[in-house]
């Protein structure tokens, strides 16, 4: 068994099976994220458009590729033909942009808003009322390629596993907010995407049911 197989079976067993995984292979060789494709891994996350291209022409068609970093507008139109999911959408300026390139490819591209809640100032995202703010407005729904699925976040990098709870619990109380108020009878808005290596398990006691392990399934990056 090789040590990817193993580690990769070690972090599902730790996982509910409506629990989905988005295996973080940035930096990682395409040979490596062969081995998981092999062992039926199918949903995985990069962070950078150039890498990503590489190993999309590279690697089966049936990937489900997440593009989970920061995304720039300039970036858009690269991913847009083949991207199932941007995970880390900021602006209202680059959904607009990803809903005019997805129009181009005939696609309907899901979408996470990125909500930043974590007490670090260099993390992404919408201040939670900012967030209320996007959706009351209502431009959004004009934007007809593509799909708001639910919201992504990160918590602080601490040891404090306290304030990452309280964290967590803070975006899963605003996604079941804005899911009563603007997507009530949307089956489709479901995606709460919190949850790393270092506090998955936690994210998933406190409502996640979509998290991104990279290390615990790969190892330390390969820079």
């Amino acid at each position: 068994m090789s040590a990817i197989q193993t580690r990769l079976e070690c972090v599902r067993a730790t996982i509910p099976h409506e629990v989905d995984l988005v295996a973080v292979s940035k930096f990682h060789p395409i040979a490596e994220i062969r081995d998981c494709y092999e062992l039926g891994q199918r949903c995985f996350g990069e962070s950078h458009e150039q890498e990503l291209r590489i190993k999309q022409e590279e690697l089966p068609k049936d990937i489900a590729w997440h593009f989970i970093g920061h995304l720039q507008a300039n970036k858009v139109k690269y991913i847009a033909p083949y991207i199932f999911m941007i995970e880390a959408v900021d602006t209202f300026r680059l959904l607009k942009e990803i809903n005019k390139h997805a129009a181009k490819h005939n696609r309907i591209i899901d979408c996470l808003l990125e909500v930043h809640i974590a007490q670090e100032e260099t993390k992404y995202g919408f201040t939670p009322e900012a967030c209320r703010q996007l959706l009351a407005d209502g431009e959004w729904k004009a934007l007809k390629h593509i799909r708001l699925r639910g919201l992504m976040c990160m918590a602080t990098n601490t040891d404090d596993t306290s304030q990452i709870r309280r964290e967590f619990q803070l975006a899963l109380q605003l996604f079941e907010e804005l899911k009563s108020t603007y997507f009530s009878d949307k089956d489709y808005f479901n995606v709460k995407s919190w949850g790393m290596t270092h506090d998955y398990k936690l994210a998933i006691e406190e409502g996640s049911n979509h998290i991104r392990v990279g290390t615990a399934i790969f190892g330390p990056r390969t820079y």
